[in-house]
């Protein structure tokens, strides 16, 4: 009997775990590229999972949490300017009844900085966004970015 309890506490708890998944849509990667003596653009690029959409840096009040980046200071470098995003998709939602530029499957953001110092740089900084498919909205998220000068 005890036997019997144990593998139907095993099978109910293997049975309810299944049906929790954690969406993980969007993958970040980093890159750096040179723009002058002293000048780079660091690139965020996010991957974006089939039927998933991220939002722009800029949304109207009221709607989804926008894409945002904040980078950790250091004498190292300089921010020239705020990240620019490429080109998204602009649609009247009708889920958040209002205007609203998002992505598909793939988004790039630049940061354009300045070094001030000479020899390798580390440059860290955190993306926080939200993500929504047709059906759901995920909750806001952070990832860490890392972008190294050589």
């Amino acid at each position: 009997m005890k036997k019997i309890i144990i593998l139907l506490t095993f099978l109910l708890t293997a049975s309810i775990s299944s049906y929790g998944q954690i969406f993980k849509p969007v993958k970040w990667t980093t890159s750096v590229k040179k723009v002058s003596a002293g000048t780079y653009n660091l690139i965020a690029t996010a991957t974006i999972d089939a039927g998933w959409h991220l939002y722009s840096q800029t949304v109207p009040k009221g709607g989804p949490i926008p894409t945002a980046f904040v980078f950790k200071e250091n004498d190292n470098y300089s921010l020239r300017g705020k990240t620019i995003e490429g080109k998204g998709h602009t649609v009247d939602d009708p889920v958040f009844n209002m205007e609203i530029t998002f992505f598909e499957d793939k988004a790039i953001f630049t940061q354009p900085i300045k070094l001030n110092a000479k020899g390798k740089t580390k440059i860290i900084g955190e993306v926080e966004f939200m993500v929504c498919d047709d059906t759901k909205c995920l909750p806001p998220d952070y990832v860490d970015l890392e972008f190294t000068i050589e």
